[in-house]
């Protein structure tokens, strides 16, 4: 058949960046949004989200893409997406109602021989609730990762893509889209779909647990998980790609959203989730250890120290605070006053304890203590020396290890990372 023409509904982090991969990808794609406000921003090149790439790609490929809040429009379309992003609450459970809205305004929109696709992640049953009267329905797990959703639109490893029957071939308009982006791509029933990408995001967290539980002990025995990282890269059962260096815990919200509903569904059909259980506790402690650290090493022995907090989001590369362990330090920190620096994210999502700065090392200027909380990369080019010159204190709490343990000592500074014996 001719080159489809796609439609990716909802213009918020997950439908913006496929829609823009969609059109790089050389499809003719239309972007809907109830929103009139947005669209118009969209049209205009003022994107709402922060991605590294996106604007450039956006623009490069501007000519393919057209936004609209008109539902009607999405007639012109041969395969839609309904793709808003999905909040979750602070259990972790999704909050459902802006899809289920989006659904009941685009299905009525979409022709009868044209495609509809879920591709925001819903829970294990969603999808066959939702059959349509007329015409195919599919449920797509969706790659997005914050920070590098440009990258996962653009090369996805694979497509899964949950069928009413597997055994039927994919619809041609579908599968002529999916094929362009030259991957393989799995179909299965919708459930087992639904449940692969929580299963996806079971692995990973396994993973991180094994690093952060590890690099706690190095820590503590004097070893350094950087130095144990290659024995497990060289391993081909767990491989190169696994995601195995320490961090603070689980953030961003996807991750916990799954292991929130992995036990929700256990207790429900009375299976056993205790070690789902045990990993949070895990993430909760691990998030954890910035106070621990500056307790033990500044506050205990100086308890008005003035600190400086370095780095809001959860992780680089993202506007995102979900579940930030930056916020969890500063919510420890309430009732000190507190300097904070982040790229993208605004001082006033620290809370109103929080005095924003222009630069890291305005933040620092003066501060007994520095607390790198978020590994974007300029935070890797900080001059160690001018960090010291800069603080009143000796010592720079940097998880991550983005500065240089070498000029920090050299410079007289006391460098605390996860993984590294103190």
């Amino acid at each position: 058949m001719n080159q489809p023409v796609i439609g990716y509904c909802g213009m918020t982090h997950l439908g913006l960046n496929s829609a823009v991969a969609s059109a790089a990808h050389g499809f003719e794609t239309y972007g809907f949004d109830l929103d009139g406000a947005l669209v118009d921003a969209i049209a205009a090149g003022d994107l709402p989200v922060v991605e590294p790439g996106l604007d450039d790609l956006f623009a490069k490929h501007r000519d393919h893409l057209t936004f609209t809040s008109r539902a009607e429009d999405l007639a012109h379309c041969d395969v839609v997406y309904v793709a808003p992003d999905v909040p979750t609450d602070d259990a972790g459970q999704s909050d459902l109602s802006g899809i289920e809205t989006l659904l009941s305004i685009v299905e009525p929109q979409v022709r009868d021989d044209a495609v509809l696709v879920v591709l925001s992640q819903v829970n294990p049953g969603f999808t066959r609730s939702h059959a349509r009267p007329a015409g195919p329905l599919y449920y797509q797990v969706e790659t997005l990762i914050f920070g590098r959703a440009v990258e996962r639109a653009l090369y996805p490893e694979r497509f899964i893509v949950g069928c009413a029957n597997p055994d039927e071939p994919l619809a041609e308009a579908l599968e002529t889209y999916l094929k362009a982006f030259d991957c393989p791509v799995l179909p299965m029933r919708y459930e087992s779909a639904e449940l692969a990408k929580i299963s996806i995001n079971m692995c990973l967290v396994a993973s991180v647990t094994v690093a952060n539980t590890m690099a706690e002990i190095c820590e503590s025995i004097g070893a350094d998980w950087s130095e144990i990282i290659p024995s497990l890269r060289l391993d081909k059962r767990i491989g190169e790609y696994s995601y195995i260096v320490p961090g603070l815990g689980i953030s961003g919200g996807n991750l916990e959203r799954d292991l929130a509903s992995v036990i929700r569904m256990a207790d429900s059909h009375g299976t056993d989730a205790g070690v789902v259980r045990a990993w949070l506790t895990n993430s909760t402690h691990r998030k954890n250890w910035p106070m621990r650290t500056l307790q033990k090493e500044v506050l205990d022995d100086q308890p008005d120290a003035t600190v400086a907090v370095i780095g809001l989001a959860y992780k680089e590369n993202t506007h995102s605070t979900k579940n930030s362990p930056a916020l969890v330090l500063l919510d420890q920190l309430k009732d000190r006053s507190v300097k904070v620096y982040d790229p993208v994210v605004p001082p006033s999502a620290g809370g109103e304890h929080a005095q924003g700065a222009d630069s890291a090392l305005a933040a620092a200027a003066g501060a007994d203590v520095v607390v790198l909380m978020t590994p974007w990369p300029e935070f890797r080019d900080i001059d160690p020396v001018a960090l010291a010159n800069a603080m009143a204190g000796k010592t720079v709490i940097d998880p991550y290890g983005l500065l240089d343990g070498d000029a920090l000592a050299g410079a007289q500074m006391k460098h605390h990372k996860l993984g590294v014996a103190g």
